[in-house]
């Protein structure tokens, strides 16, 4: 059994504050649950209850050395009794990440793949795939994106004109978008430095849609979990004024971006705002100690 937290709704621009009268609200997933935090729990739970449906045994998943996904993964196949196989991108360093020694303090086994080999995402020939379910990389699928698209039952979706969210593999933001009607509009920001094609990702996962999307390279500070002093300066002044935690892989780019277009106006007048905060913040323990004041 895995207990699941209500999670709260939090005002950080009331519209008396705003100069063209936009209000934005945070939707803190991060409070779901403190290792399946945010969109991983949403987007896994479907592939969950499916691997339990067909009466699977193990699951097997992909991911990097500190990966939210595979620190969600791993706990939740430990909470719910399934035998957890994990392929990590990249040779087996010499003193593992903290996210990998948390994976397998929780019985999961570490995969250790070439970048090459794992870019094709397949199963390696020498694991049995008798009684074996495979959830893809942050869990893209379908089953991933009617999971995440049950966010928007958090709240009153009608209430807003503008949803918010961070990419990595597009998965929530196609199920947030399959949930949004013509006169609403998903913003994404996308923390992959070069790659053109998120749109199409979302919209293919999507499946057809009549709300607006846009999506938004401005921001990934040099790529997928690249930072800067910038980056972290706002961060740690996020949390004093707000008291909301970030990371800097995802969330803290989202914030950043957020803050940005509304100074730049990019929200019309009277707009209403909901920013998603996916969690996932275990991978600040990466960063040396001192970094953030969270």
């Amino acid at each position: 059994m895995i207990n699941i937290k209500q999670v709260r709704i939090e005002n950080i621009m009331p519209e008396e504050k705003s100069p063209n009268g936009v209000v934005i609200d945070v939707l803190r997933l991060d409070l779901v649950h403190p290792v399946i935090s945010g969109n991983k729990w949403f987007k896994l739970n479907r592939h969950l209850e499916e691997a339990k449906r067909l009466e699977k045994q193990r699951i097997i998943t992909w991911g990097g050395a500190w990966s939210n996904h595979i620190a969600a993964t791993a706990f939740a196949c430990h909470k719910l009794g399934f035998e957890c196989q994990l392929v990590i991108r990249g040779e087996r360093p010499a003193v593992l990440s903290s996210t990998l020694k948390y994976a397998k303090g929780l019985g999961a086994e570490l995969i250790f793949i070439s970048r090459e080999e794992y870019s094709g995402k397949i199963i390696p020939s020498f694991i049995e795939t008798s009684g074996l379910f495979c959830i893809p990389e942050g869990g893209r699928s379908e089953l991933g994106v009617r999971g995440a698209a049950g966010i928007c039952d958090l709240f009153d979706l009608n209430a807003y004109t503008h949803l918010v969210c961070v990419a990595g593999t597009g998965t929530m933001a196609a199920g947030i978008l399959r949930r949004l009607g013509q006169q609403q509009e998903l913003v994404v920001i996308s923390i992959l430095k070069g790659y053109d094609g998120m749109e199409t990702e979302i919209r293919q996962l999507s499946g057809p849609s009549t709300a607006n999307l846009q999506v938004s390279q401005e921001y990934h500070f040099g790529g997928y979990a690249k930072s800067s002093e910038i980056l972290f300066n706002y961060m740690n002044s996020l949390f004093r004024q707000q008291n909301i935690p970030t990371d800097f892989v995802y969330t803290g780019k989202l914030f950043y971006a957020v803050e940005q277009f509304h100074a730049k106006g990019k929200f019309p007048e009277q707009s209403r705002v909901m920013v998603i905060h996916s969690g996932g913040l275990q991978g600040n323990d990466s960063l040396e100690k001192g970094t953030l004041i969270f």
